[in-house]
């Protein structure tokens, strides 16, 4: 397929540039049998005893830094992923890009480090930090939001860019799994009171998920990796669930993602590095249901999309959010999406 047919027209109005007042306050584009307009504090109505409920309890790490060359030019770094105990995974925004062996200095509270660019990895440039990185972006780094707010972070970022579930101990992610930060503690409670299970993946979310697909054609795209972990105790949860007739309800593409990759050879524990593109034609070997915000155009999010419940529906759903005025992206609404059964 080609990838402009991924393509639609997303007013700038609808972009969320703040979350709504309450997480649950967010609107619910239910796909099941029927399409309904709700709010997402009705998704509970939705689930029945003995669904298993999986969402990505990543932590979002304070991501972008602000420095500057030790010849004078400014610079802004984003965190991609941590690579040892001295060294990251980096984006780097400058004026130019900085050759190997270039120094950059960063100034906080009167302390001064630095970084000394070692080499490169596609687009990102590979650090090594004269103290560690960890405590670096812990105490000095902005919440990274993504490129289409346009704005600086704020205090209400802490709290709300980040799902109440998070693991953290886990701070790993450049981004929040959004679909996720729709809950709040007595949502999750509703839900589980009703008999939903709750099971936990681990996606470790990297500046790649806003990339555009840039070929002419979907399958020539190379998509970006992301570092999973479906550990024993969730495959145990999926295959009873599974076993019972029970649905698995999958929160956010990550957890998609992290579940099908499981999946590839058998259903098993898996951890490490996941390249699974799943776009129009993949076959969902686990997940029945996703929960799930909009997406940029052309995004590989929307491929996913589109390959769980058709192309033709996607870009109808599409349509009539933008007719509706729902609120796209990150700080958006929601969908609730049934798989598409041949």
């Amino acid at each position: 397929m080609k990838t402009e047919k991924f393509n639609y027209d997303l007013p700038e109005h609808l972009i969320a540039q703040y979350p709504s007042k309450n997480r649950v306050d967010s609107r619910l584009l239910a796909c099941m049998d029927e399409i309904k307009h709700e709010h997402f504090k009705d998704v509970p109505s939705y689930m029945e005893e003995g669904d298993l409920l999986v969402v990505n309890q990543t932590s979002v790490i304070p991501a972008r830094l602000f420095g500057e060359k030790s010849t004078g030019g400014k610079v802004e770094i984003f965190l991609e992923r941590f690579l040892t105990s001295q060294q990251t995974l980096v984006q780097i925004k400058s004026s130019r890009a900085p050759k190997e062996q270039a120094k950059l200095m960063f100034f906080y509270d009167a302390k001064e480090f630095s970084a000394i660019v070692i080499g490169r990895q596609d687009n990102f440039f590979i650090l090594d930090w004269s103290l560690d990185p960890h405590e670096i972006f812990e105490s000095y780094g902005e919440i990274p939001l993504p490129p289409y707010m346009q704005r600086s972070a704020e205090t209400i970022d802490k709290e709300r860019y980040e799902t109440i579930y998070a693991n953290s101990e886990r701070k790993e992610s450049v981004a929040a799994p959004t679909a996720g930060m729709h809950f709040d503690a007595q949502l999750l409670e509703e839900i589980q009171s009703k008999g939903v299970n709750l099971g936990y993946v681990n996606l470790q979310v990297g500046a790649g998920t806003f990339q555009p697909v840039q070929a002419e054609v979907i399958t020539d795209h190379q998509i970006h990796k992301e570092l999973i972990e479906v550990d024993a105790h969730l495959i145990e949860q999926v295959k009873e669930t599974k076993a019972r007739g029970g649905r698995i309800i999958a929160v956010g593409t990550t957890s998609v993602r992290a579940l099908e990759t499981a999946c590839q050879k058998g259903l098993q524990p898996f951890s490490g590095e996941t390249q699974l593109f799943i776009y129009p034609g993949y076959k969902f070997k686990v997940v029945d249901l996703m929960i799930t915000n909009f997406h940029l155009p052309k995004s590989s999010l929307l491929m996913l999309v589109a390959a769980f419940i058709g192309y033709e529906k996607m870009i109808d759903l599409y349509q009539l959010a933008v007719d509706q005025e729902y609120r796209f992206l990150s700080y958006g609404d929601a969908m609730l999406l049934k798989k598409y059964e041949i």
